[in-house]
């Protein structure tokens, strides 16, 4: 009988009015994140390269932000771009007083990329350097990847993959083939994996039904996703609470 998964206690990628076309705050969030249960949220707005996002000094005044509100633990975070071969549009200073590195492919941020190859050279360099610990939605298909490579690097440097709940829906169409063949390849690797509802407003925190069904079919086992529990997403970050 296969296993059940259950839905995460943290949902590690969620968007404010930072990033210029979200809709709601972090307190808005937090209390949505509270009413429905959750134990922890990553605050991660993009990065400055795309059209409207925030200043990168946004991320340093993080500071300022309690690292818990209405009992929901706050993951200081971004969402980088990547602008290049391994390299994202957040500088090392910045990113070191952060405590969730998230990064993907978007579009008009000044990456060049042109191919399936550039694409997934760009990203296992930048996995091989260990910058982000979680690639977000992966399966776009504007951006195609050699999946396979990397689902094994991955594995080898214990980033993990995210199955994005919004690329079923509101974002990124056509992503749900290439979601489904990550999932399996991380469950044939052992790659860690991570659950995100991509929220771009309050009311969409901690929607995973599509992606967790994903994770499901794909014979994802429970220890590889690793904002299953706060305690399992803290262990994960290297952070002790």
């Amino acid at each position: 009988m296969p296993l059940i998964l259950s839905p995460p206690e943290v949902d590690v990628h969620v968007h404010t009015v930072a990033s210029g076309h979200a809709f709601s705050t972090i307190n808005e969030i937090a209390r949505e994140a509270a009413d429905k249960g959750l134990r922890g949220v990553g605050m991660c707005d993009h990065g400055p390269a795309l059209p409207g996002g925030p200043h990168p000094y946004h991320f340093a005044a993080l500071r300022f932000v309690p690292q818990n509100m209405h009992g929901v633990r706050i993951f200081k975070g971004v969402e980088a771009n990547i602008i290049g071969p391994g390299e994202i549009d957040l500088p090392e200073q910045r990113l070191a007083t952060l405590e969730l590195i998230m990064t993907g492919f978007h579009e008009d941020c000044g990456y060049r990329g042109h191919s399936i190859a550039d694409h997934t050279a760009a990203l296992l360099l930048l996995m091989e350097r260990r910058t982000a610990r979680i690639i977000t939605h992966p399966g776009n298909p504007l951006f195609p990847l050699d999946y396979e490579a990397v689902a094994r690097k991955g594995a080898e440097t214990g980033t993990a993959l995210e199955i994005n709940n919004a690329s079923f829906s509101a974002s990124r169409s056509g992503s749900e083939g290439n979601c489904l063949e990550i999932a399996r390849l991380c469950a044939r690797f052992g790659t860690p994996v991570a659950l995100g509802s991509d929220a771009h407003i309050a009311q969409g925190v901690g929607i995973f039904d599509d992606a967790l069904a994903t994770l499901q079919a794909a014979g994802i086992m429970p220890e590889q996703v690793v904002n299953r529990t706060l305690a399992s997403t803290l262990t994960f970050l290297g952070l002790t609470a």
